[in-house]
């Protein structure tokens, strides 16, 4: 049961890019973070980057920012990290980008939060997995979301054919991410393991000014002249299986007389 004297730890979406706050954050998500004095977090220096942005109630340098150790975050400590929650005051988690906790060590700190009998409240704001899904036109009722993808081959390799039988097997759209610097290099290597009829999304900068979201078979992607370097992007597999999500229609209206 969760104690009324503990406080409350909120998990805060940041931003994806360059984007106004009050573009892709609902006010009432911006009400609640504007008065949190706690945050827990991956970097300081991003992070009062982006409540500067925000426009805080508490002054910067007044705010207290306990660092998550992403190398070490299985190791947590209670009073450490969720101290302020435990003397029956609000705190914010947060992301480096998008929603806490999809593809980010603060899910350890929910897990401790719940442990503790610590309210856990997620807030609105922009997720990119979900907006690159909404946005690729593939089946939205079945996927699945991998993180990142083995570096070197041939596991690299070997995850991108799996993912490519698993879709076709379970009519299933496939997700993943890749750090920025290495996207055209994963592009290259999923034209090459992947068959030409089978069909890639990529959604990159998502909320921002240069967002860019295209989703073509590989066939057409083999001949894509951009650039998706140091951009931030999702990559959505999807094999149409026959009889499935993209099933045809038993009539069609442009049939002729």
């Amino acid at each position: 049961m969760i104690a009324n004297t503990f406080g409350k730890l909120y998990l805060v979406p940041n931003l994806l890019g360059a984007t106004r706050p009050e573009q892709v954050l609902p006010q009432g998500t911006l009400a609640i973070v504007k008065r949190l004095k706690h945050f827990v977090v991956e970097n300081t220096r991003t992070s009062r980057r982006v409540l500067s942005r925000i426009g805080m109630d508490t002054p910067i340098d007044d705010i207290e920012f306990i660092e998550l150790d992403k190398h070490d975050a299985r190791h947590l400590d209670l009073m450490e990290h969720l101290g302020a929650c435990l003397q029956g005051e609000d705190m914010g988690l947060m992301s480096e980008a998008g929603t806490p906790c999809v593809a980010d060590p603060g899910a350890l700190v929910v897990d401790l939060a719940h442990t503790a009998g610590i309210q856990v409240v997620p807030l609105v704001g922009p997720n990119a997995m979900i907006l690159a899904l909404m946005s690729s036109g593939f089946n939205g009722q079945a996927f699945a979301f991998h993180g990142y993808l083995p570096i070197k081959s041939p596991e690299r390799q070997n995850a991108i054919k799996d993912l490519e039988r698993r879709s076709l097997s379970n009519d299933e759209t496939e997700l993943f991410i890749e750090t920025p610097f290495r996207n055209n290099a994963m592009l290259q290597d999923l034209c090459k393991n992947l068959h030409p009829s089978t069909r890639l999304c990529v959604a990159s900068n998502l909320t921002c000014e240069d967002e860019l979201v295209i989703s073509q078979d590989i066939a057409a992607w083999k001949t894509y002249k951009g650039d998706l370097n140091k951009k931030p992007a999702v990559f959505l597999i999807y094999s149409e299986a026959r009889g499935g999500y993209y099933r045809k229609p038993r009539g069609s209206a442009l049939r002729g007389k």
